[in-house]
């Protein structure tokens, strides 16, 4: 049995994609009524309507209802991973912890797997990762992801549990780098969003996405990170999709900014925490984040955008 904590639509549509190949889900959410609801209607209507839980996927609200899953996917937003972790930790020591959010704690600067290792100390900590949209997947479209753990073997027995008939898993060693192409492409997704939004066309989309891609690799080298793993699906592959289609709730955020002055985030408009979270730390450690450091000074309410444009196109004129 695989626990999935966390019934938003990117849970609920693992949890649908896991069950199709007949292994038993816990799907757990903190709202009871909710819980009833998808246990009644056998739908996520609040979150992922339109797709019935197939019959392997069970709705709980009992964290207790967890202990028979050796591996539990972590689905909750990243700026509350660590609250739900220390609220839950006695019941998740021991276990394979997947983390599928995508961010930098703003509090800590952590990634997840930092936060799982301290909010859990005895769990073993892995992160899913890459271009996916909660809709795609429970459609049963062919998704392709990375799949991090410490080490080979635990990264490889990940890998055959959780890959179905529409999920692809490739695995890493490379934790930090697979967190940080993660959480950084969506403070891209973010700028491109803004970019379109203000109209300033496709070709400055493709410049800040080249300089974005530039600044994600830098921060992740500077952690010791592989710059392969930067190029594959969870840094430049998520990036991709998420600055460039409006499915991305970073990317539509960018895009309402941009035009109206304002967005309207959600808890899962990860970019905007892991924006001020990572120009903290560039500005700590002397990194040259200037993309992140404009979009960081925007959604603070330091700059315009229009001001943050001019910030970008007057800097030194520099080789590539």
């Amino acid at each position: 049995m695989i626990g999935v904590l966390g019934a938003g639509a990117f849970g609920t549509a693992l949890a649908v994609s896991l069950a199709r190949d007949g292994q038993p889900v816990t799907l757990w959410a903190r709202n009871a009524d909710q819980v009833a609801d998808m246990a009644t209607r056998r739908e996520n209507a609040a979150r992922l309507p339109g797709v019935s839980l197939p019959d392997p996927v069970q709705p709980t609200a009992d964290i207790a209802d967890l202990s028979g899953a050796g591996t539990i996917l972590l689905a909750t937003p990243a700026q509350s991973l660590c609250r739900v972790l220390t609220g839950f930790a006695d019941a998740l020591v021991g276990k394979h912890l997947v983390a599928c959010c995508k961010g930098i704690d703003l509090d800590t600067g952590d990634g997840p797997s930092a936060i799982i290792a301290r909010a859990v100390p005895g769990a073993r900590p892995a992160l899913l990762s890459g271009p996916s949209f909660a809709v795609d997947i429970a459609a049963g479209q062919p998704t392709a992801l990375t799949l991090a753990a410490p080490d080979d073997a635990s990264a490889e027995a990940l890998q055959h549990q959780l890959s179905t008939g529409n999920l692809r898993l490739y695995r890493s060693t490379d934790m930090t780098g697979v967190e940080i192409g993660g959480a950084m492409k969506n403070v891209v997704a973010i700028a491109c969003g803004i970019a379109i939004g203000a109209g300033l066309g496709e070709s400055a989309r493709a410049a800040l996405m080249t300089r974005g891609y530039a600044e994600m690799l830098r921060f992740a080298l500077a952690r010791n990170a592989r710059g392969e793993t930067l190029a594959g699906l969870s840094g430049l592959g998520d990036m991709a999709l998420t600055a460039t289609c409006e499915k991305s709730r970073n990317y539509a955020f960018g895009l309402r900014l941009g035009a109206k002055g304002q967005g309207d985030p959600t808890a899962t408009t990860e970019g905007i925490a892991t924006a001020r979270a990572v120009a903290r730390i560039a500005a700590r450690e002397g990194l040259e984040m200037p993309v992140t450091a404009a979009m960081a000074a925007v959604l603070e309410g330091a700059v315009t955008v229009g001001e943050a444009v001019e910030m970008l196109m007057t800097r030194p004129l520099r080789p590539e």
